[in-house]
């Protein structure tokens, strides 16, 4: 039996630094670049000996950095002990398979115990891929003297191997050991093998996932997002783990104390007992269903100027808030109410795009050939005025959320909107057809997202490569966590062979 789920990464519009805090919202927006985990059996045949083990084998592969990690899973205290060099771990994959494991000896029923013993025994064998859009390709790129355009992207093989970023790696403030996009790949990652390793353990079935059905999400949700905090080592706001289990929302984080259980399991508590304080912990995150209104596209963009530091950019706006208590929330005041601001706004269209499409479309198509100056020109009738003034609004909130965050960048000392960024933003939101433009999550130089209106992306990506900015791939896909047919690279080769033109 072989199960293969995936799990989006995702792109933060609005809440950046904000979200950390309760009852502060932030519009994360799932997308199509997803982790996919595979879950299978190391051995087809049970040992008649192996009843009496107390361990099992559990194998990950990762091909695309071409590592391959061994453990022992302790059938009983479930601890899982490295057997291969510990330069090729991965606490979040490690994290994942435990509290997995660990959730299904506490929620199965004991008639079910003999079943989960022999699954267990027959040891796990985990595969993970990221797709290219979770990591930067932009120097192999260059090195092969190809434009930095979409296309050249588009012509790498799927789940390419992965290079290091060797130089310098034993100094402090060193770059990644793998240069990434920022869409939330230890998220996206931690969530696909704990979704695929929960319903091979048949804790949820992910075959029949409805809305109105997501008490299986809700688990695969809580796990996730304890095994990923711990795996970090800090409760973060969770937004990226919620993003890709339940896909496209609104979100406002949990209170931190629900994890204390997940925390207190690393100073000893018996797992099987941590997971079941987590599964009936006060669980008090908020999520509303949201996307981008139709006929909008989001773009990211890559500048390709080294990544920034998130956790330590953080660091330095908690301690502006502290130093400065009383002109920090006043600029969170205002930037709260701005990104509310724009979340009505973009809910808005979505309703008048279901109530009166063909206006809709009409405005649409229309505003994404002209400058923003422009695009009231053709709203003759009261509906199309309304569309265009809800579109105007949007976008002059946008640019108040980036005169925000500037300034809270500025007084923190961090580069929140860089200079470089607010020229590349500037001319972006200027153009025909675009209506947001901004830095997503907390900022800094990793990357740049737009949303276009109809047909006008291709404008912007071409704007983007003059001013030597990689285009991403990444399109908005609402979808959250998602159970496979099969192995995303035997589908990637048959639609490779099925568009070769034979002659």
């Amino acid at each position: 039996m072989e199960v293969v789920a995936s799990a989006p990464g995702k792109v933060l519009v609005t809440g950046g630094y904000l979200i950390l805090e309760r009852p502060n919202a932030g519009i994360v927006l799932s997308t199509n670049a997803r982790f996919y985990a595979i879950v299978k059996p190391i051995y087809e045949d049970l040992n008649p000996e192996s009843w009496a083990w107390a361990w099992t084998d559990v194998k990950l592969t990762s091909p695309q950095l071409s590592r391959e990690s061994t453990y022992k899973l302790s059938v009983k205290h479930l601890t899982l002990q490295c057997a291969s060099s510990s330069e090729s771990r991965n606490p979040f994959v490690e994290n994942a398979i435990q509290y997995a494991v660990a959730a299904a000896r506490a929620t199965l029923d004991k008639n079910k115990e003999d079943a989960l013993d022999k699954l267990l025994l027959q040891g796990l064998d985990i595969t993970i891929l990221g797709c290219n859009d979770f990591y930067s390709y932009r120097n192999q790129i260059e090195a092969r003297g190809l434009p930095l355009t979409p296309e050249s992207l588009a012509a790498l093989s799927p789940f390419t191997s992965i290079t290091f970023n060797a130089e310098e790696s034993n100094v402090v403030n060193s770059k990644p050991e793998v240069a990434k996009t920022g869409l939330g790949s230890s998220a996206a990652m931690t969530t696909a093998v704990v979704a695929a390793l929960l319903h091979y353990l048949g804790v949820v079935n992910l075959s029949s996932i409805s809305d109105k059905d997501s008490m299986d999400l809700d688990v695969v949700h809580m796990i996730a997002q304890s095994a990923h905090c711990i795996a970090q080592g800090k409760v973060g706001s969770g937004f990226d783990v919620s993003s890709a289990v339940y896909g496209s929302q609104r979100y406002v984080r949990f209170s931190p104390e629900v994890l204390s259980a997940a925390q207190a399991a690393v100073t000893g508590m018996p797992l099987e007992e941590v997971i079941g304080n987590i599964l009936n912990g006060k669980w008090d995150h908020e999520r509303t269903k949201f996307s981008l209104p139709p006929l909008m596209t989001l773009l990211l963009g890559e500048p390709g100027t080294g990544g920034s530091s998130t956790p330590s950019m953080v660091g330095a706006v908690k301690k502006w808030q502290k130093a400065d208590p009383e002109k920090s929330q006043g600029t969170w005041r205002k930037l709260a109410e701005a990104n509310s601001e724009l979340e009505t706004q973009l809910n808005m269209l979505s309703k008048i795009a279901k109530e009166h499409w063909d206006a809709y479309k009409f405005v649409i198509g229309s505003c994404s050939r002209l400058k923003p100056e422009k695009w009231m020109e053709g709203a003759t009738e009261p509906i199309k005025e309304a569309i265009v003034k809800a579109l105007l609004k949007a976008r002059e909130t946008m640019l108040g959320i980036r005169s925000h965050m500037r300034q809270m960048g500025e007084s923190a000392g961090v580069p929140i909107e860089p200079e470089s960024q607010t020229q590349l933003l500037d001319a972006t939101i200027n153009m025909e057809g675009v209506l947001l433009a901004g830095v997503p999550g907390a900022g800094g130089f990793d990357a740049i997202f737009a949303v276009t209106l109809g047909d006008s992306s291709s404008n912007v990506t071409n704007a983007w490569t003059s001013h030597n900015v990689l285009a991403l791939l990444v399109r908005e896909d609402p979808q959250g966590v998602s159970l496979e047919t099969g192995d995303p690279r035997s589908r990637e080769i048959t639609s490779a062979v099925s568009s070769v033109q034979i002659k």
